[in-house]
């Protein structure tokens, strides 16, 4: 370890571990295991090991995840790119387990950046519903927006908002809501060098006061009925089973619900909340010295009385009508000469303008004006001098069956390397205008054929120098 760990932590844990201590620490001397998600919008989880070279082992709490090793580099690989997975800590991936959002369902990830637990909920979502994956701080709300776009879901808004302001906005709008706080990040030592050098007990007691204002604005947009997951990467009770108690103290409508256990799960501790509550133990643990992953806290929480429709209707997003009009005849026109698809199959959604882009919203009559708004669900593309021209996302959204026209290259194909650093590709003459780039036959972006040639439109921002 480049960094030791803080000596009041280690004398914390050696207090709160006793006969445990030692293999606890021990742990300390493994190297962090390392684990991607399969996408299962675009393959199977079966499918996805027959394709690469290097050994995967199944991780037991997730259905689509993976361990590899670090030899095998998966964020250098073009299916990176394509969004056949997301590089995803092993733990991490039980919390939205945990909370199992249903298709069509309204969910809130409330501080989603970099975006593993919202795209996990959007992929167990069929993108169906409408995910709201929120970001206070720009920089990461940015990189959250690139994760849905590379994964090619469609049912997600990014914000960048206060939390505040998202109660205010939505109300008690929310089926399901996931609290993955920001915490001391204690059970992410082992990876984390600057997680060990920045902790201290004042930071564990401030990251405790920001957690339950969290929890209590988020009670707030939840519907009756609803559930909750709140999670942390920290060992901390402070951030662990107070937080919970002292949350149910303030609501006595809510309840901690069982959490799933699977293979190295460990309840959560009574005797390390004051006051003792008994239910805590329903909650779960996840230690590095009893599984492959890093440390974490999970708690299921369902709020009382019947799901139902919100009070709060929210006003339809108004765009000028000729506007509107001229920008879906456009996408029209593009979608007959260069998709095998129907008006029909964007008909579930709302289409809007935002300046010259048109997205498809997933939720029609919500209002977007007041927040805002990253990615307001697919961007279709942009308008251009009386014509249509594609968004990457929407490529990353379509499969290959979709497109009328593809070129296809193997994974480790010059062209494909050639393609991400943004260079032109020879095509076949008989190639007119927008082609699907596949790699393997998953989508990877647009490229417009002419005259022999493949005008690339990989963007900018994510070419491979």
């Amino acid at each position: 370890m480049t960094h030791p760990l803080p000596e009041a932590f280690v004398k914390k844990m050696k207090s709160l571990l006793g006969n445990e201590y030692d293999e606890f620490i021990q742990s300390y001397q493994n190297s962090p295991s390392k684990g991607i998600r399969i996408n299962t919008l675009k393959m199977s989880a079966s499918q996805f090991p027959k394709m690469v070279n290097y050994d995967l082992e199944p991780i037991p709490w997730a259905a689509e995840g993976f361990y590899y090793q670090e030899e095998a580099r998966p964020g250098k690989h073009p299916y990176h790119a394509a969004g056949l997975y997301y590089i995803q800590e092993p733990s991490a991936m039980a919390v939205v387990e945990a909370l199992d959002p249903q298709p069509g369902e309204t969910v809130l990830d409330i501080a989603a950046a970099p975006g593993g637990k919202a795209t996990q909920a959007a992929i167990r979502m069929k993108n169906t519903g409408l995910l709201i994956a929120n970001e206070i701080h720009p920089a990461r709300a940015k990189i959250l927006s690139e994760n849905v776009e590379r994964l090619g879901i469609t049912n997600t808004v990014v914000l960048n908002e206060e939390p505040e302001h998202l109660k205010e906005h939505f109300g008690a709008f929310f089926d399901r809501i996931i609290v993955d706080a920001p915490c001391s990040g204690e059970g992410m030592f082992r990876k984390d060098a600057e997680a060990r050098l920045e902790w201290s007990a004042k930071q564990v007691t401030a990251c405790a006061m920001r957690q339950n204002h969290l929890l209590d604005i988020a009670a707030m947009m939840l519907k009756p009925g609803g559930k909750l997951v709140y999670s942390t990467c920290t060992f901390s009770p402070e951030e662990n089973e107070e937080v919970i108690v002292q949350f149910l103290e303030r609501h006595p409508d809510w309840r901690i619900i069982p959490v799933a256990r699977h293979a190295g799960y460990k309840k959560g501790m009574p005797n390390w909340a004051s006051p003792r509550e008994e239910s805590i133990a329903d909650t779960v643990r996840l230690w590095p010295h009893h599984l492959k992953g890093e440390g974490h806290y999970i708690a299921l929480l369902q709020k009382s009385g019947e799901p139902k429709e919100p009070l709060h209707q929210h006003a339809k997003v108004k765009s000028k009508a000729s506007t509107l009009i001229e920008a879906r005849r456009l996408f029209k026109t593009f979608m007959e000469t260069y998709l095998n698809l129907s008006w029909q199959d964007f008909d579930s959604g709302e289409m809007i303008l935002f300046g010259a882009h048109l997205y498809l919203l997933p939720q029609k009559n919500l209002s977007w004006q007041k927040v805002k708004v990253l990615r307001a669900g697919l961007h279709l593309g942009e308008i251009k001098k009386n014509r249509f021209e594609p968004s990457h996302a929407l490529a990353m959204a379509l499969k290959a069956d979709d497109f009328k026209q593809t070129v296809n290259y193997p994974a480790d194909g010059q062209e494909i390397a050639s393609f991400l650093r943004g260079e032109s590709l020879s095509a076949s003459p008989q190639l007119k205008g927008w082609t699907g780039v596949l790699v393997d036959g998953f989508p990877l972006g647009w490229g417009k054929a002419s005259d022999g040639v493949l005008k690339n439109h990989y963007p900018k921002g994510l070419r491979i120098p």
